[in-house]
């Protein structure tokens, strides 16, 4: 996930009341009309209770800025 991607996350989820699940973050989300790659990195996180949004930032698979997929290890 790039920068702009948390903040994609982060405005998609504004007003959600926590804690939510993921079907309940995306949910929301395709409530609030978000694009597919928001929908896409929410879907991608794992099935639990999520007690915050900076949890599920932290929960969306990472990817380095740039064209090139691929994970980076948040350390």
């Amino acid at each position: 996930m790039t920068k702009r991607d948390e903040m994609r996350v982060d405005k998609a989820l504004q007003g959600l009341e926590f804690p939510a699940d993921r079907e309940q973050l995306v949910d929301f989300a395709t409530d609030r009309e978000a694009d597919a790659e928001t929908l896409t990195a929410l879907r991608s996180i794992p099935a639990r209770q999520y007690a915050n949004k900076d949890e599920v930032i932290e929960a969306v698979p990472q990817e380095p800025e740039g064209d090139a997929p691929g994970g980076t290890n948040r350390g």
